[in-house]
């Protein structure tokens, strides 16, 4: 056999394994643009949750999708409060209304939200090997960020379930660790 007959015969398996590893997922949805921030910002950045600010000279990457949905979709945790003052912002999309802590609600990101499709539906969030269903109540902005509708945040990434106390409560994460978790979601 030759030599390219040989390297064809190992790149191909290769391919394949690519082309369908559960990673690929992810990366069908790409950035859609980038926002930069060429000043501070004139308000206070609510910092809640250990939420990041803004920062001036920073391209923060935006997104009008998310990864596609399936029966165990892979996703970021990040800490929101949901209650008026807090880290969250404004009023929640849905309903225009503030959320207690103690109740289990969520943010998806923009593609996830679907112009608000989602909205007032149940999830179920697979995480800390335990399962927990929550209520969508809000788009957790990939398009848009570091203005005072975002508490001067940045935009969310494409992957983001953005989570009350209470559902981390609810998923067993000692307070300690609670910001960034691997999960999987569904529609309940």
């Amino acid at each position: 056999m030759s030599n390219f007959r040989k390297g064809a015969c190992l790149l191909i398996p290769l391919v394949l394994l690519i082309a369908f590893s559960p990673k690929t997922d992810a990366q069908t949805c790409r950035a859609s643009g980038a926002m930069r921030v060429t000043k501070p910002h004139p308000g206070e950045c609510n910092t809640e949750n250990d939420s990041e600010c803004c920062k001036p000279g920073i391209f923060y990457p935006t997104y009008t999708c998310s990864p596609p949905v399936s029966s165990r979709t892979r996703a970021t945790l990040t800490l929101n409060s949901f209650e008026e003052g807090g880290d969250g912002g404004a009023p929640s999309e849905c309903d225009e209304q503030y959320h207690s802590d103690s109740k289990r609600v969520v943010a998806l990101s923009t593609g996830w939200y679907k112009g608000g499709a989602r909205c007032l539906r149940w999830i179920t969030i697979n995480g800390n090997g335990r399962k927990v269903k929550a209520m969508v109540v809000d788009e957790c902005d990939s398009k848009a960020g570091c203005d005072e509708d975002h508490s001067y945040q940045p935009p969310c990434r494409n992957n983001i379930v953005d989570a009350s106390k209470a559902v981390w409560q609810a998923l067993g994460v000692s307070e300690d660790n609670w910001g960034d978790l691997d999960i999987t979601w569904s529609d309940a």
